[in-house]
């Protein structure tokens, strides 16, 4: 069976590793960033890097975007309407608020073409190893069409109609950024209050306390390794699109509103590091107080 012809639209931290799943996989695929030479070093990979935009999705069957927020997803769409044709199948794997993902699909929709929003959770690493959760929305024939392409990534779920992909990602986010700063606080006062941090860590893993995000930013936070997979910046965005949500639900979300003034003091310096940088933030209301005696890895500005 020939595989459909895929346009990958972004090819950023999460975009190259994706993409170069795709291309291996055997899917062709014309990869298109507005830095060319992102797109033109994934030529190994098998993909064929386009140049101009309109040349990656020209005549594709499906086009799959990665690319920094709503803003630029709805410019990129613009670009591309003239020479998409009817029947093309958009999946929007970027981070974007739902009112964003429902006017995308309004603006295909009108152009005869269809659309997913299907942003994802994993980081670079879940990237890199093909593991990523994808939480999609839209029509069930859509995600059927889809769901061989994404299956290449990771795990697909439908969760809803249009819009709910961003939904569940909010929710996501959500728990991640409040978690990493209650992990933050717990090491913190661990190490404060006399005990080993490593050492409370390694004994809270097994209990109901246990999560992934205590296992890889616990451990990260203990080595003091800042290097970005989730990014701060990438983290503000997504708990901005949380508040937002939930006003326009009616929802006043008192934690996540803490969590992301945290957030907020760091952005001005640590904003390309990774979102452990929670503990930096927590360390920056407590003078004196620093987790372990380790260097600060961190992103060179």
């Amino acid at each position: 069976m020939q595989l459909p012809t895929l346009a990958f639209l972004g090819i950023g931290l999460m975009g190259r590793p994706m993409a170069s799943h795709l291309a291996q996989a055997g899917y062709p695929l014309r990869a298109w960033n507005r830095t060319f030479a992102k797109a033109e070093a994934l030529r190994a990979t098998g993909a064929e890097p386009k140049a101009e935009l309109d040349q990656a999705v020209r005549g594709a069957a499906i086009v799959i975007s990665m690319l920094e927020d709503g803003k630029v997803v709805d410019q990129v769409i613009d670009a591309a309407l003239p020479a998409l044709e009817p029947g093309t199948l958009w999946i929007d794997m970027s981070s974007t608020r739902r009112d964003e993902a429902l006017g995308f699909h309004a603006k295909l929709q009108a152009h005869g073409c269809r659309f997913l929003d299907a942003p994802v959770s994993g980081g670079v690493a879940g990237a890199e190893a093909a593991t990523l959760v994808i939480m999609a929305g839209g029509s069930a024939d859509d995600f059927r069409q889809a769901e061989p392409v994404l299956s290449v990534l990771g795990t697909a779920r439908l969760v809803g109609p249009a819009g709910s992909g961003q939904v569940a990602k909010l929710c996501n986010q959500l728990i991640v950024g409040g978690t990493l700063n209650i992990v933050a606080e717990a090491l913190l006062l661990a190490q404060a209050a006399g005990a080993d941090p490593a050492a409370v860590r390694e004994a809270i893993r097994g209990g109901f306390a246990g999560s992934r995000i205590l296992d890889i930013h616990g451990q990260r936070m203990l080595e003091r390794n800042f290097m970005p997979g989730g990014q701060v910046k990438s983290q503000l965005k997504d708990l901005h699109n949380v508040l937002a949500a939930a006003a326009e639900s009616g929802l006043a979300l008192p934690v996540t509103s803490l969590v992301t003034r945290n957030y907020e003091t760091i952005e001005g310096d640590l904003a390309r590091a990774d979102h452990a940088a929670a503990l930096i933030a927590l360390e920056r209301i407590n003078p004196g107080k620093r987790l372990g005696d380790a260097p600060d890895q961190l992103p060179k500005a």
